[in-house]
């Protein structure tokens, strides 16, 4: 893969000259056209062989477009904001939104790349990391989101010249450090380790460019040329976003019967019964979250269900047990413009809480595959791909010791009907009735279908859907927070059992 970065490849100073001044105009002519359309944003991902002149490439980037609409970020050790999070929150809260570059230095590929230097990833760990980092680029990809990756490499003997150099001048003696020696005396075996890295991450929307960087002024007119070619290919596209869809089709029942048609909706509890209850496990929660031990552990609780199936009424009484700085509610309706110039999982990811904390959201991340869905907001395409993407998210922050609670709180369509009379009569209860919350009713099999399928294809080991039938909004009360206790019981087992 390095073979025609090792040819000599060379550009003299008059050549050098003649194509900065284009490449700059087209470069800021491109980037003026971007930030117009606001239609996707560009991710530069810049790595590479030590003192291959990745700094230099970042700083001409930035003389050359304008740095309002350019960003950088460079990686080192997570900060204590970032470890109590899962690994990917740090990239996913930088994104650039639509009609922005940003410029990463290692990007997502900064910790396999130390790994590689330290000799400290396991396989099974270091096979886990690309597969995430492939996910994530597709999904990247799929959602319109052009990701450049260059490779800025150096033959061994370049290298060598290069680090003599750099190290016999007092000025630039800094920039050498012992890790580079150290790459150069065991160059050989990175290169082939960072070759097999680069060929197994090398996506058909997310490829790598290796770019030889014994000549600067070659160098720097690659990476600016192609930087330009792949912005222009991206804008002549029909469409930025992927219409391909690449998830299992749906498999609807022969009999019509469909999961949530199943389950019971009449529970019985008294009021009475349910005040007693209510202390007992509002007492158990509480006394929970202030464990020593759930400091290493936080909680994400997803409320979906039905029209005033009474997911608001289930979080208060949730958060009624809890201090509240310990939480947060997050109650999801139509994205904003900063969320619609993101990728669609952007608004989410930034609401994940660090150890210790609770967040609930009233509605969630399920939008794509309930309301997007049966309203046409969305394409075919983003709604079935969005099940893959939704597993892969909490599969990654259950990773982290965030322990993900999903509850579908369900009612009849009759009870429905009772609630939303209810709410138009009392003064204080008619803000929870909008003539959007009619409408919906006139969808009612189309939600439930959607529902069905939406609980069918995420209910995983790691983050199973609790159904509850609701129409009884006590029972449903009581079910939702035994159910929390219960799992935040488990989650503190295991890690007194790994401790």
């Amino acid at each position: 893969m390095f073979e025609s970065a090792e040819l000599g490849h060379q550009l003299d100073k008059q050549a050098y000259q003649q194509f900065e001044t284009e490449l700059r105009q087209s470069l800021l002519s491109i980037q003026y056209d971007l930030k117009q359309r606001a239609d996707f944003q560009v991710v530069i991902l810049l790595g590479g062989v030590p003192t291959a002149g990745k700094s230099e490439v970042a700083n001409l980037l930035l003389k050359w477009l304008d740095p309002r609409l350019i960003a950088t970020h460079a990686f080192a050790q997570p900060s204590d904001e970032e470890a109590a999070r899962p690994p990917f929150w740090r990239y996913w809260r930088i994104l650039p939104p639509k009609g922005k570059m940003a410029l990463l230095f290692g990007g997502w590929y900064s910790g396999p790349m130390w790994d590689q230097m330290q000799d400290a990833a396991e396989p099974i760990a270091y096979e886990h990391e690309l597969a995430k980092i492939l996910r994530l680029e597709k999904m990247l990809s799929d959602e319109g989101v052009l990701v450049l990756k260059f490779w800025l490499h150096l033959p061994k003997d370049q290298l060598k010249k290069q680090i003599k150099k750099l190290g016999a001048d007092s000025r630039t003696a800094w920039r050498v450090e012992e890790s580079d020696r150290w790459f150069l005396k065991n160059y050989d075996q990175m290169i082939d380790r960072y070759r097999d890295l680069l060929l197994r991450t090398n996506l058909a929307d997310a490829p790598w460019r290796v770019v030889e960087s014994s000549d600067s002024n070659y160098r720097n007119i690659s990476v600016g040329r192609h930087i330009e070619e792949a912005i222009r290919h991206h804008m002549a596209r029909a469409s930025v976003r992927q219409n391909r869809i690449d998830a299992a089709p749906l498999m609807p029942s022969i009999d019509g019967v469909r999961l949530l048609d199943t389950l019971p909706l009449d529970y019985v509890l008294s009021k009475e019964d349910y005040k007693i209850q209510l202390e007992a496990w509002q007492g158990r929660l509480n006394g929970l979250v202030r464990q020593p031990k759930f400091k290493n552990i936080s909680v994400v609780c997803v409320f979906e269900g039905m029209d005033a199936a009474g997911k608001g009424g289930a979080i208060r009484r949730i958060t009624a047990a809890l201090d509240a700085r310990q939480y947060r509610t997050i109650p999801i309706a139509a994205p904003t413009e900063e969320e619609r110039a993101q990728p669609y999982l952007w608004r989410f990811w930034r609401h994940l809480p660090p150890h210790g904390q609770l967040t609930l959201f009233d509605r969630s991340w399920y939008g794509r595959v309930l309301v997007e869905r049966v309203e046409g907001f969305a394409s075919r395409a983003d709604w079935m791909r969005a099940y893959g993407e939704i597993n892969d998210f909490e599969a990654q922050i259950a990773a982290a010791n965030v322990l993900v609670v999903k509850f579908w709180l369900a009612i009849s369509n009759e009870e429905q009907l009772n609630r939303f009379h209810e709410r138009e009569a009392i003064e204080y209860k008619r803000f929870k009735i909008t003539e959007e919350d009619w409408r919906n009713r006139e969808k009612w099999d189309d939600y439930i279908t959607a529902a069905s399928d939406l609980i069918e294809r995420t209910s995983t080991p790691n983050s199973p859907w609790l159904r509850v039938g609701a129409n009884n909004k006590y029972y449903a009360r009581i079910a939702v927070l035994r159910h929390l206790c219960e799992r935040i019981e488990a989650a503190l087992s295991q890690q007194e059992q790994s401790a």
